[in-house]
């Protein structure tokens, strides 16, 4: 089981990952299934402000309800379901943001569901997976004995000159076309197979907004079919390798229980953050960058640190689940590293943090491909052994948690 790996010995990572351990396990049910019993009063067709008015008294019930379970002094069952629940309200604000759209910092204002103009994404109103599978690579809380419920979704809002998934960050029409219903179903099928977490990442998930918070609204509503599987199974690598469990193993008071997990670069908009509050149970964020001239020289983003280190913040100070990224990047410790291990540390101090050693040189930053832009030479390599060591000791002499997380499963085997 999950709870019985090493990981939890460490007594900071648990204390951090507490909800979402006890969700994943089936202690305590995933947010969604709470935030489906939270009554909101409001015509959905009222104007957007209004909306956002009774999305906000939503918010502070869901908290109470959700410490009323934690407490044990109450069950969903006592609950009930509304005629008009928070879950519906987020569905209905999710659609009016996608025809002014403004789910991420870039602001775009275009309507998505008219399609006629394009923003930074290149996006319209449909979403596409590129693949959906068991994830065992990922951090150990998170990947756990039988993977991550890992669904990559195409096209992205950053341009990373160095992106590991240029393939389907650069390529919006990579994968298959998956509506709400669809992408249910494919939650689904990863929990019921033993996934610890359905993992949203991509590209990027912020820019796919509209289609996940329907169908988180439908997730255990909706099972795939024969019919289903012969399509979403052109884009699952270990199809033919899992089987279904018992529902005892991924059900919370006879309803489907799945963590959702946020796998994010964070440059999302206020009002997708507080979208995501009472849905997600467990955040992965990346937090790549020192300064804003680092990301718009390697990723062509503005506004980059006080967007991040806003969002970073403002989900540490909700107290939510939170596992930090940071990749560290040839010739960028002194400008990138260190800077964003030193907010971490005055900022978030009690967070687990993956230092992570695996970049290698990719996309235009990789000198063996016909994409190679010279403009990116210095971080044409990978990071030598004393950049990582580097990183190492000053995330230690920060006295960050990093150590079961980073060393757990490193690239390059150093350790300190």
């Amino acid at each position: 089981m999950l709870s019985q790996l090493w990981i939890w010995s460490d007594e900071k990572v648990a204390r951090r990952l507490s909800w979402y351990l006890a969700v994943s396990t089936n202690r305590m049910p995933a947010k969604y299934l709470i935030c489906r019993r939270v009554p909101v009063d409001v015509d959905l067709t009222a104007s957007e402000e209004e909306l956002w008015d009774a999305h906000e008294e939503g918010a502070r019930l869901f908290m109470e309800a959700r410490e009323a379970v934690r407490r044990g002094e109450v069950s969903l069952r006592d609950m009930g379901l509304p005629r008009m629940s928070l879950m519906d309200l987020k569905v209905e604000l999710v659609e009016r943001m996608l025809m002014h759209c403004n789910f991420c910092r870039w602001n775009c204002r275009v309507n998505r569901r008219e399609g006629k103009k394009h923003g930074t994404c290149m996006l319209e109103s449909y979403s596409r997976v590129s693949s959906y599978f068991h994830h065992l690579g990922e951090e150990l809380p998170i990947r756990g004995l039988r993977g991550s419920g890992t669904i990559f979704f195409t096209s992205c809002n950053m341009r990373c000159a160095f992106c590991q998934n240029s393939d389907i960050s650069r390529d919006k029409e990579n994968g298959v076309v998956v509506e709400a219903d669809m992408l249910a179903k494919i939650m689904w099928e990863l929990r019921v197979e033993g996934c610890h977490n359905i993992n949203l990442v991509g590209g990027e998930p912020t820019i796919h907004l509209h289609t996940i918070v329907k169908a988180i609204s439908l997730l255990g509503r909706v099972a795939p079919e024969k019919s289903d599987l012969a399509y979403i199974w052109m884009i699952k690598p270990d199809a033919l390798r899992w089987r279904r469990l018992e529902p005892a193993q991924y059900t919370y008071e006879g309803e489907l229980n799945a963590p959702i997990l946020w796998n994010s670069n964070m440059f999302m908009s206020m009002e997708t953050l507080k979208i995501l509050r009472e849905l997600v149970d467990i955040w992965l964020p990346d937090f790549k960058f020192g300064s804003n001239a680092c990301s718009i020289k390697l990723a062509r983003t503005p506004w980059y640190w006080e967007t991040v280190s806003r969002n970073h913040k403002t989900i540490y100070e909700w107290g939510e689940d939170i596992v930090i990224r940071h990749l560290v990047m040839p010739n960028h410790v002194e400008c990138c590293t260190k800077p964003v291990l030193r907010w971490i540390a005055e900022n978030m101090p009690d967070v687990p943090v993956n230092v992570m050693d695996q970049y290698h040189p990719d996309c235009f930053a990789d000198p063996l491909s016909p994409l190679y832009d010279k403009r990116y030479a210095e971080i044409a390599r990978r990071p030598t052994r004393e950049e990582i060591l580097e990183a190492y000791r000053y995330a230690r002499s920060l006295g960050l948690v990093f150590e079961s997380i980073s060393f757990e499963k490193n690239v390059s085997g150093l350790k300190i």
